[in-house]
């Protein structure tokens, strides 16, 4: 997780119908900030900071709260993901079948790195330290999709694969 500030997208670029939507459902439940927040990064991909500054007007919440919560979980993100998040397993299982190796491979056909994103929003890549699946070591993830036993052949394919997907 970043704790660079957010994105920088000028309020009247940006549709906020939908984040008014979700602050109007819970508005009136306790504890209502981690929700609202959930919500607009379901509905946008990210925590722009336009909605930053809805959020806190509209809860009456000082904006230095929301940045607090924002920054203290790893589930918030304050930049744009790509549509595709390609994980790769670091821990102990992974790491000694190479998955140092599957990383530098993802790193030079992508063109990023660790906890970066393409320029056209395609990739985010991420190092995880477990995917909970030591027997399929080394093991990578994209989106929802597992992949074990992972080789630089496989790196290739899937990059082929998601090269060749629509982006919408």
């Amino acid at each position: 997780m970043s704790n660079a500030p957010a994105e920088e997208i000028p309020a009247e670029e940006l549709d906020l119908t939908e984040a008014n939507h979700i602050i109007d459902k819970y508005l009136t439940l306790p504890g209502n900030l981690m929700p609202v927040l959930q919500g607009i990064q379901d509905a946008y991909g990210f925590v722009p900071k336009p909605t930053i500054e809805l959020v806190a007007d509209r809860l009456n919440v000082y904006p230095s709260q929301i940045y607090g919560v924002l920054t203290f979980y790893s589930q918030f993100h304050l930049k744009p993901r790509g549509r595709y998040i390609i994980r790769v397993c670091v821990g102990t299982a992974c790491h000694v079948q190479g998955a140092e190796r599957i990383v530098d491979t993802f790193f030079g056909r992508l063109g990023i790195g660790h906890a970066e994103t393409s320029p056209d929003l395609r990739y985010t890549f991420e190092k995880v330290a477990c995917l909970g699946a030591c027997g399929m070591a080394p093991l990578a993830m994209v989106n929802d999709d597992t992949f074990g036993k992972m080789t630089v052949q496989k790196v290739d394919e899937i990059v082929e694969t998601y090269n060749q997907r629509p982006m919408k």
